[in-house]
């Protein structure tokens, strides 16, 4: 499958997968790549810890899950999304964050990979990914993170300041009686 085809799929599956090229790389494992989603504010970051011992090309992104319920896997495939953050992701941990995020539920997905003479890709776990991950010519892991469904704001706002509210315990003062 030629790496246009391989992105173009993975971007309609709400989770793209940037894939970088590296130098040989020792075998995989399901645990090489984990995910711990956040918000702050209407940004919503994901610390993504990269043990492979090789650069990961990883995205972060974002869909709808209207009223805090996770969207059937054939909804995301179909419907993708629009808020997403790619980055190389070098060994070690690395926080990604997807900005000016509206507010909203959300369920929060992110994949990572690599192609060369060990090929492999981490993708955040969904009930029924794996009939799609088995499309695609190299290892699949699904990866368990923190949490699936982000709320943002992630802070109620502050209520008005209280100084600004007259004293209404007696009227008569306000009408200058």
């Amino acid at each position: 499958m030629r790496m246009i085809a391989r992105t173009t799929l993975l971007a309609a599956a709400a989770i793209p997968l940037a894939i970088a090229a590296t130098a040989p790389a020792s075998a995989t494992a399901p645990t090489d790549v984990t995910y711990a989603f956040g918000v702050t504010g209407s940004t919503v970051t994901n610390t993504i810890t990269n043990n492979t011992g090789d650069t990961i090309g990883c995205t972060t992104s974002l869909a709808p899950a209207p009223g805090g319920v996770l969207p059937p896997i054939d909804d995301l495939m179909r419907n993708g999304q629009s808020l997403y953050q790619q980055d190389d992701i070098p060994p070690g941990t690395t926080t990604q964050s997807v900005t000016d995020v509206p507010d909203g539920f959300y369920v929060a997905l992110a994949s990572c990979g690599r192609e060369g003479t060990d090929p492999a890709m981490w993708v955040s776990d969904y009930l029924g990914i794996e009939q799609y991950l088995v499309q695609f010519p190299m290892t699949a892991y699904t990866v368990r993170q923190a949490s699936t469904v982000v709320i943002v704001p992630s802070v109620a706002p502050a209520p008005p300041a209280a100084a600004n509210t007259p004293d209404l315990d007696d009227l008569g003062t306000l009408f200058g009686s």
